[in-house]
């Protein structure tokens, strides 16, 4: 069986379950974690990862900077190459750049899935990072180097585009969920909860969603908002919902089987996400898939790659970005449209199945990985 090397900078950040999730359903390729160090809030991962530069400390992220200032071949790239692998998938464009001396060291293909933020951020923004730095110094050789870039979206492809990627190696392919996890009952909800999942950041535009429930529980005084996630805005959308006197509630940031619960039992699931001040756009939203597929309709804003995943009237309903009088109007509807909720509910669980099943997702992607292999004469 062939290894892939999977990689992050920092592995494996818990909002990325869906990288987990593709990894874990590989059948024919054996997936193998590297990183530069353990990111400060992880996912589970194998005991067999390997940091190169070593697990959580004050030095390792030390060194992890100076890897990504001058990205010298170390001792620990022995430890990789005894690996084996075939190819190596970078998630994020960044990522991507910051391993190119390790793949040129170990002689094998590089691939990289291509998310959002990487493509869609202003290059003023990337300059005040150093990774952001190295990724802008490297970019043109990251183009060069890399074998094929996936992208998550249409949407993300046309921005790639946008930004110098070479078209020819751009490839749309879109990461599946478990729909065993994320499984359908079919019972309609008779409570009036939306819910938001997300980190608490300019992008995912939680405040409005805050103001457009302003509106709603006007006229639904019994409809409630629960904001599950974390993040830098978490206090200025507190004491926003505290001044619009909104039916809400904040959880924080909650694990997998929480939000599980939470979306049985939601009517509507909500993340209006926008694009930020520094052109960060989503690229598709995972999330949404998600919601869907356990019979949740959908309202968001007609904004990145959403629609490739929401199909505005038939699984859930889009309104313009920014536009909080028209997503209040859409949550409404939802919540009190029986007949509407059931047939978007499941038109969305049957959406899902057709165009986001994890396992033959997965199999497409193994077929990639195959086919940039055997180009490059590594396959096993």
């Amino acid at each position: 069986m062939s290894t892939v090397i999977i990689f992050r900078n920092e592995l494996l950040p818990i909002s990325e379950t869906f990288i987990e999730a593709q990894v874990q359903s590989l059948k024919s390729f054996q997936p193998r974690y590297v990183g530069l160090v353990p990111a400060s809030r992880s996912l589970p991962l194998p005991a067999n990862t390997i940091f190169l530069c070593g697990r959580r400390s004050r030095f390792s992220r030390l060194l992890a900077a100076a890897y990504k200032s001058v990205a010298y071949p170390r001792r620990a790239y022995s430890q990789v190459r005894k690996v084996g692998a075939s190819l190596l998938h970078a998630h994020f464009a960044l990522d991507g750049a910051t391993v190119l001396p390790l793949v040129s060291h170990l002689g094998i293909p590089l691939l990289v899935t291509l998310h959002g933020y990487d493509v869609t951020t202003s290059d003023a923004t990337f300059r005040k990072t150093i990774g952001g730095r190295l990724y802008l110094a490297r970019r043109k050789q990251l183009w060069n180097k890399a074998s094929l870039f996936l992208c998550v979206s249409q949407f993300i492809r046309n921005k790639a585009v946008e930004a110098g990627f070479p078209e020819p190696k751009l490839l749309v392919h879109y990461i599946g969920i478990d729909r065993r996890l994320f499984d359908y009952v079919p019972s309609q909800t008779d409570r009036k909860s939306v819910l938001f999942v997300a980190r608490l950041v300019e992008k995912k535009g939680c405040s409005y969603l805050l103001e457009a429930m302003a509106g709603v529980q006007k006229r639904h005084p019994d409809a409630e908002l629960i904001v599950v996630g974390s993040g830098p805005q978490s206090s200025s959308l507190a004491e926003q919902a505290k001044k619009l006197s909104l039916r809400c509630r904040f959880l924080g940031a909650q694990p997998q089987s929480t939000i599980h619960r939470l979306l049985q039992s939601a009517r509507v699931f909500c993340v209006p996400s926008v694009t930020a001040s520094t052109g960060d756009s989503e690229g598709l939203g995972m999330v949404f898939a998600e919601a869907q597929a356990m019979g949740v309709p959908v309202v968001s804003f007609q904004h990145g790659g959403i629609p490739e995943v929401v199909r505005h009237g038939e699984t859930g309903l889009l309104a313009p970005e920014r536009d909080t009088a028209t997503l209040a109007q859409h949550i409404e509807r939802l919540i009190t449209d029986d007949q509407l909720w059931e047939q978007y509910s499941r038109a969305g669980v049957a959406w899902v199945q057709r165009q986001f099943d994890l396992e033959e997702q997965t199999r497409k992607l193994e077929e990639i990985y195959k086919m940039v292999s055997e180009r490059s004469g590594r396959s096993h």
